[in-house]
């Protein structure tokens, strides 16, 4: 699994035009999901953001976590981080989990999530066009990838 991980002060998502998602201060998480990923994968994962210290304390030092700071969280599906582009101009996607496998592993995860952090937990709409509206606030801006553990 791949994260793209941002800091927001606030953060939505529309389908058709209409918000289904919105938050202030929290996460915004672009999640990609490979067809060799497990619920290993979003144990480790899930428990690694929701302690992650990247929001600034009463010192003005990233010493705080979403979960410390009751920020909220939008989890967005995005098989595009699994791109390949190595050959030619237009980026393959044959790493990226079927949809078969991916919503369960999806589902997992933002259930998992939220029951680590005392803030909500909201998600876009799995495999629609979404916009995405957001303020990066740092810009703070992580990526982690559950292969690359060690």
């Amino acid at each position: 699994m791949k994260t793209v991980i941002q800091r927001v002060s606030q953060a939505s998502v529309s389908v058709d035009n209409q918000t289904i998602s919105a938050i202030q201060k929290g996460l915004l998480i672009l999640l990609g999901i490979e067809h060799d990923d497990s619920s290993e994968d979003v144990a480790w994962l899930t428990k690694k953001i929701s302690q992650l210290r990247i929001f600034d304390d009463s010192e003005g030092v990233m010493n705080e976590s979403v979960a410390s700071i009751t920020g909220d969280v939008i989890v967005v599906s995005q098989f595009t981080l699994h791109a390949r582009t190595k050959k030619g101009n237009r980026p393959s996607y044959i790493q990226a989990a079927r949809p078969e496998q991916a919503v369960p592993l999806y589902e997992e995860f933002v259930e998992s999530l939220h029951k680590k952090i005392p803030g909500s937990v909201y998600t876009g709409k799995f495999g629609h066009h979404m916009d995405i509206d957001m303020c990066n606030d740092g810009p703070v801006t992580i990526i982690i990838d559950s292969k690359n553990k060690i």
